[in-house]
């Protein structure tokens, strides 16, 4: 398997580690190399991002053995062994262990910019790197993250050597390898781009991720070659994403859809709020009923975060987007778990509402007569799980006091049971 980039490398490595993200996971980075691969572990998992620096304790007179590592909080890993075969005095062992602390504390204060250190107490911890050549480096971090308190470590990289990842399988609660070539000489030789990662770069880095609130991020989604703003927010610990359609004369900015999905981000859920026209598009009245168009957009939409988050995928339509949300999750590689209808035009969806798949939930104003009957309509047609919720006194828009809560509410349900994961049953 051969990767582009640090950055391509991290985004496939994510995919192999979605089963982490109901943990709650700290990713650590090993600087300088593994920081670009972890940022974007960290970033598809919604996870805290940090490094972890660690010092090999190399023996006086042959440095390049290492008699144990050092790491920050005063962790230490000592090799008795090593020690006594190498005859080392503990002065020795003192002075050498003085020294690269030093050089520790230095490094690490350089990275975070003056920022603690997160604690891993009691946490499950993921530690990244861009590749594994002799083990030492990685298993010595390893080695002082457990001493740090954490509680189930694991160890995740593109590339390593295959004896390498059996002999670390003994220092780690699991390693995460997407290729282990029989042929291996160096991490570099798997890499099309190997070039350096700077100190510069890892400040910067950890500075985007920040500390593990939710990760906020402008980005431009490409469809049939045109270039569509939006917003995506990723939560700590992020389960799952909805990408909303907003309706006709609205926008990724629609004040109604961003209290949505405000509500599903504290529920832990990611969301991506994406323009589906052009603002030359929009002065042009039919592209707004275009379904096709909006459909096709909004399938681009959910393969391109398909591609960037490990994590199962929602939409949330609203008025025509509710059209445009369940034509494009009609398509047999949709890959759309779950759908929302806000005062939705369902019916606008035509024959494409028989192969919806997704579990679909319409949501309608109570005082929305003619809305109401298209849905109940379109709902006959749906061949999946389906409901159809009526808010009571609310109109098309839900603008009366508390309507929009009763969606947001009833969104945040239906998401939340169809694409997260159940938790495990732990009662004996």
């Amino acid at each position: 398997m051969l990767f582009m980039d640090r950055t391509d490398a991290g985004r496939r490595l994510a995919g192999a580690l979605g089963h982490l993200g109901r943990r709650e996971p700290v990713v650590l980075g090993l600087p300088r190399g593994g920081v670009p691969v972890a940022f974007e572990v960290a970033r598809a998992l919604g996870a805290p991002l940090d490094v972890t620096v660690v010092r090999k304790l190399g023996v006086p007179y042959q440095p390049e053995l290492g008699f144990g590592a050092v790491g920050e909080g005063g962790a230490r890993v000592i090799s008795d062994a090593i020690v006594r075969h190498a005859g080392i005095g503990e002065a020795d062992v003192l002075a050498v262990e003085r020294a690269e602390t030093a050089e520790l504390e230095r490094r690490a204060l350089a990275y975070r910019a003056g920022r603690e250190r997160l604690p891993l107490r009691g946490r499950t911890v993921i530690v990244v790197d861009d590749g594994v050549a002799t083990g030492a480096t990685a298993r010595a971090a390893c080695r002082v993250v457990r001493e740090q308190g954490a509680t189930h470590v694991v160890l995740a990289v593109p590339v390593a050597s295959p004896d390498v990842v059996a002999r670390l399988r003994d220092d780690v609660d699991e390693v995460v390898c997407l290729s282990t070539p029989a042929l291996f000489s160096s991490v570099g030789e798997w890499y099309q781009d190997f070039s350096q990662t700077s100190d510069e770069q890892v400040v910067a880095l950890l500075a985007r991720a920040g500390r593990g609130g939710p990760v906020s991020e402008e980005v431009e989604v490409e469809s049939g070659g045109t270039r569509l703003a939006g917003d995506l927010v990723l939560p700590r610990g992020t389960g799952a994403v909805v990408v909303f359609a907003h309706g006709s004369g609205s926008s990724r900015h629609s004040p109604r859809n961003r209290a949505v999905a405000s509500v599903l981000n504290s529920a832990g859920l990611g969301t991506l709020l994406f323009d589906l026209l052009t603002p030359a598009e929009e002065t042009d009245r039919a592209n707004v009923f275009d379904i096709g168009l909006l459909a096709g957009r909004l399938a681009d939409a959910t393969g391109w975060l398909r591609n960037r988050v490990s994590v199962p995928v929602g939409s949330f339509g609203a008025s025509t987007g509710a059209a445009a949300a369940l034509r494009a999750a009609a398509a047999t590689d949709s890959g759309v778990g779950a759908v929302v209808s806000r005062g939705g035009r369902p019916d606008l969806a035509g024959a494409d509402l028989s192969g919806v798949r997704a579990p679909t939930l319409l949501i309608v104003g109570g005082d929305d007569g003619t809305v109401i009957d298209l849905n109940r309509q379109a709902q006959a047609s749906l061949h999946c799980e389906n409901r159809l919720e009526i808010v009571p006194g609310a109109t098309h828009l839900f603008e009366e006091p508390g309507a929009l809560d009763q969606v947001a509410a009833l969104a945040r349900d239906w998401f939340t049971a169809h694409l997260l994961p159940e938790e495990p049953d732990t009662a004996s």
